[in-house]
C-alpha cells in the first residue's frame, strides 16, 4: 500500500484511513512503537498492547487478514492514485 507523507503542523505524518485503523485494531490516542531498520530505511509501526485481545486469542492464526488495497480503498495494485 502506498501512502504519502503530509505536513502536519511543524511536523510530517502519514494519514491512516479508517479501514487501516480497523485492521490494525488501532484507535486515536493509542500508543505505538516506531522502529527504523537502518539497512533498508523501513519504518515499522507496532501497537503497544498489554496482551492479545480476547477475540484474537480465540481466533486461529489462519484467520489473520493482510492489509490489501481492497480493505483500504486504494487501487487494485495498492498504489495510490
Amino acid at each position: 500500500m502506498t501512502k504519502t507523507i503530509s505536513k502536519v503542523g511543524n511536523s510530517q505524518g502519514i494519514i491512516l484511513d479508517a479501514a487501516l485503523m480497523d485492521l490494525a485494531r488501532l484507535k486515536v490516542g493509542d500508543k505505538v512503537n516506531v522502529t527504523v531498520i537502518p539497512e533498508s530505511g523501513a519504518v515499522v509501526v507496532m501497537p503497544i498492547r498489554k496482551g492479545p485481545s480476547q477475540k484474537q486469542s480465540n481466533q486461529p492464526l489462519g484467520k489473520r487478514r493482510e492489509i490489501t488495497a481492497k480493505h483500504c480503498g486504494n487501487s487494485r495494485d495498492g498504489d495510490a492514485e
